[in-house]
């Protein structure tokens, strides 16, 4: 039996606070984390205002049309869809991005990739760059890296054509679609011109999880976001020999990969790194004391 948000929302005229308290029942009696924080989320979205708006007005009264809304998002929500899915944005970078189904949310930890890339180019942040980002899904790192090297010339890549369709709006809607392209394709195949222009920087987050975990994912995760961008073959693994063949072919000399990856994936990836065509090898760890972004550079040799 639902819970009483449907009942509430079928008032003459829900208040806020009646409405987001119901909300908040309906998402909890689903056993859903963060069921408060999604709540709030929901109906910010419905109501196209932020959460100190919220609370400064709890006298408000819904229209019949926003409680109808409301009670929809919820009771998808309450069905597993992620709330970023319901309500089309994830904020990462500071920046803000459009995602729905057939994309990836971005996470926070895929941040560190960004912050190993910035540290690690250093005192040549501010030189013409060529990079790329492999497996872009959203374009968040392609579009963060952009908004921090105005001079870089950035491509994202993805095997999935619904994915890039989102990476190109939310360029667009950043101020940054001038100075990036994407293209559909297997890791750097699709890139125009790789034999005559390599890159100084390429990124990635490819997926990592083994499919053998799946049954341990989040249901909104497991059931709602694409498999191609999570899961990389029993282990986890199968992406990143692949990933790293097509970094030493297509940068410079010199030039930097970096790369997120996986629970306990760190001495696998380091030994793929560990050959004489890669120096500079480091190990970068999230704010949970996990390895989770490996980077090196191409030997200049």
């Amino acid at each position: 039996m639902k819970p009483a948000l449907s009942t509430d929302v079928m008032l003459a005229r829900p208040g806020l606070r009646r409405a987001l308290a119901g909300g908040m029942r309906r998402l909890e009696s689903a056993d859903l984390p963060s069921a408060a924080l999604a709540a709030e989320l929901l109906l910010m979205h419905v109501l196209q205002r932020d959460r100190a708006w919220l609370y400064t007005h709890p006298e408000y009264e819904l229209t019949h049309d926003e409680a109808a809304a409301y009670s929809e998002l919820a009771d998808l929500r309450s069905q597993g869809v992620p709330t970023q899915y319901l309500t089309h944005r994830q904020e990462f970078w500071g920046l803000e991005f459009e995602v729905g189904p057939g994309v990836l949310i971005p996470r926070p930890e895929t941040e560190h990739v960004v912050e190993v890339a910035l540290e690690r180019l250093d005192a040549h942040r501010g030189e013409p760059l060529r990079i790329a980002d492999v497996g872009t899904g959203s374009g968040c790192i392609a579009i963060a890296l952009a908004r921090e090297l105005p001079n870089a010339r950035i491509v994202g890549t993805d095997i999935s054509s619904k994915a890039l369709a989102y990476a190109r709006r939310n360029a667009k809607h950043n101020d940054l679609e001038g100075r990036l392209e994407f293209f559909e394709g297997n890791l750097l195949d699709c890139v125009r011109d790789l034999r005559s222009s390599r890159f100084e920087l390429i990124v990635s987050n490819p997926p990592y999880v083994a499919r053998r975990d799946a049954a341990g994912l989040p249901r909104e995760v497991r059931e709602h976001e694409p498999a191609e961008a999570l899961f990389a073959g029993d282990n986890g693994l199968d992406m990143f020999a692949p990933l790293i063949e097509a970094a030493a072919f297509a940068l410079a000399p010199g030039g930097l990969l970096v790369v997120e990856i996986g629970y306990n994936a760190a001495e696998y990836v380091g030994s793929l790194l560990s050959s004489p065509r890669w120096c500079d090898l480091r190990a970068t760890r999230d704010l949970a004391g996990i390895e989770r972004v490996i980077s090196a550079r191409l030997s200049a040799d």
